[in-house]
Formats: C-alpha cells, structure tokens, sequence
C-alpha cells in the first residue's frame, strides 16, 4: 500500500514538472519571438484571440490541479508524522511552483488578451448582452483565484479550514464556470446556453450518483 503511494506520488511530482517546462517554454518561446519584433504592436484579431485562448487553458489547467493537490495535501494530515512532514514539504513545493509559473501568469495573460480583445473591436464587444454576462463569470473565477490562493497560503501555515470532500466539491466550481462561459461564448445571447451547462452538470451528477452506488455496493460483496 505505502509502495503504491510512493509511486503514485512520484508520478504526480513527474507530471508537474513536465507540464511545468512545457508552459515555461511556451512563454519563453512565444514572446521572446515578439519582443524582437514590432509584430506584437499590429497583431491582428484572431492572433490576439488564439493567445487568449491558449492562455484561458493554461489558467483553468492551474485551477484544476491546484485544487487536487490541497486535496492530497488535507488528505496527508491523517497518516503518520515522518510521512505527513515529508509530503507537506513537497506539496508546498508543487503547489508554489504551480501556482507562481503557470496559473497566476496565466491568469494575468488571459486578462491581457481578452482586454485587447475588446480594445480592437469595442463597439461590438461593449454592446453585447452576453459579454457582460461572461464579465460576470470572469469575476466570479478571479474570486475563485484569490480564495485559491488563501487556501494555499493557509495550508502553508498550516491551517486545514477545508476538508477533503469540501475540496473536491469547490473543484468542481472552476468546472461549472468554464462550461457556462464556453457555452455562453459560442451560443452567445441564445438563451440554450443555460440549458447546455445544467445539462452537463445534470449529466456529470447522475454520474457520480452511479459510481458511488457501485462502490458501495462492490465494498459489500
């Protein structure tokens, strides 16, 4: 059992550190090729959008495991003590890293591009019904950020106001925002994009519903 874990969680600091060279090198190489250039000033829409794009993943990415890792983090205060200290310090580690070189750049960056966004095309953007809308949600997730970002300080001091399934249920909130803004953005001011997110989550519910069922049921055989 303690084998599997220790694998599991070299895995998981594995993982980290790819995906973290690979945003590095991103930003490295995406705008080191436009500081030596004036491109960056004339870029036209659809490159600005393509950046906002790719930015809004490598935030929701940083949201979504950040999230897992309090989980583990809350979850490493129940075994015993050499193994709790040892795990602690290296989620700490992960958590900082995660955080300060992917997920808060990237929200930066999605904010950037998304304002320059507007700034080229204005009197369509400030005019439609469903970007203010999708300025609501962004807000919301910029909330959603910062009580991420307490969290992870919390936990550096040590303080566990968050259990394990409170975690796993504020995880699925970054879920929630990123259906209803893809949904919103695409249907734009048709009203079925509401009708899509519930779906979805009606869907994801029912599914958990089944798999808690199983278990307990497989628990008892």
């Amino acid at each position: 059992m303690e084998e599997n874990e220790e694998t599991n969680f070299d895995l998981m600091l594995i993982l980290c550190e790819i995906y973290e060279q690979i945003v590095v090198y991103f930003y490295i190489l995406s705008f080191s090729s436009f500081y030596y250039s004036s491109y960056i000033c004339n870029m036209d829409f659809n490159t600005v959008k393509a950046l906002h794009i790719i930015f809004v993943v490598s935030w929701f990415a940083g949201l979504f495991y950040i999230v897992r890792l309090f989980i583990y983090h809350t979850e490493a205060q129940e075994i015993d003590e050499i193994a709790k200290k040892i795990l602690s310090d290296q989620y700490q580690i992960m958590e900082k890293k995660l955080w300060w070189i992917i997920t808060t750049p990237a929200m930066v960056l999605t904010i950037f591009f998304g304002t320059w966004m507007v700034l080229i095309n204005p009197d369509y953007y400030l005019q439609a019904g469903w970007f203010h809308i999708k300025l609501i949600f962004i807000f919301l997730l910029l909330f959603y950020h910062f009580v991420c970002q307490k969290i992870m300080n919390d936990l550096k001091k040590g303080i566990f106001n968050w259990k394990s399934n409170g975690l796993r249920i504020w995880n699925e909130v970054a879920t929630l925002a990123l259906v209803a803004i893809v949904f919103l953005v695409e249907l734009q001011d048709n009203l079925n994009w509401i009708k899509g997110t519930l779906g979805f989550f009606g869907v994801a519910i029912v599914l958990m519903i089944g798999i808690k069922i199983y278990k307990k049921l497989r628990s008892k055989t």
